[in-house]
């Protein structure tokens, strides 16, 4: 990575919104779409700007920006549940998402949680495996009609 491409995370802000919300939209739509039907996708990738508003700044949120290009997001629960983590498809597979991970994992072990736990699209487990986490059981999870496998997992941080 040259230093102008340079991978930076920090806090979420409020101006972040459009950036996070694009990220959501691209991910599922462009990366997503290999491992689930169009139906599925369209039901998926939808995102309410209000709802969305109010969630980033109800818990941690963190972005990832390479250069000063936001690539990616995710947040933690105060409870250990990371809720969301996508990376734009044009910066997969730069160490964003792992990243991120580091990020939240610090943040988990200084309010002193026992573990992570997430929520893993079919797409996005084969990172979470090879970040240590374990599944805890598959899941069926219906969105706007249509039904969407994912599975909860954990790492535990103890």
């Amino acid at each position: 990575m040259a230093a102008s491409d340079a991978l930076s995370i920090r806090s979420y802000r409020a101006s972040d919104l459009d950036a996070v919300i694009d990220i959501f939209l691209r991910a599922i739509r462009e990366s997503a779409i290999r491992d689930y039907g169009q139906a599925q996708i369209d039901a998926w990738a939808q995102a309410d700007r209000a709802a969305w508003s109010a969630r980033r700044l109800s818990r941690p949120t963190w972005i990832a920006l390479v250069g000063p290009n936001p690539a990616g997001f995710t947040d933690l629960a105060s409870n250990g549940y990371l809720d969301m983590m996508f990376v734009h498809p044009a910066f997969q597979r730069r160490g964003v998402a792992t990243a991120l991970l580091g990020t939240v994992e610090a943040a988990a072990r200084a309010q002193a949680l026992p573990r992570i736990f997430t929520e893993a699209s079919i797409t996005a487990r084969p990172f979470f495996d090879r970040s240590g986490f374990r599944v805890l059981a598959a899941q069926e999870v219906e969105k706007r009609g249509q039904t969407l496998r994912n599975f909860l997992m954990e790492k535990p941080l103890a």
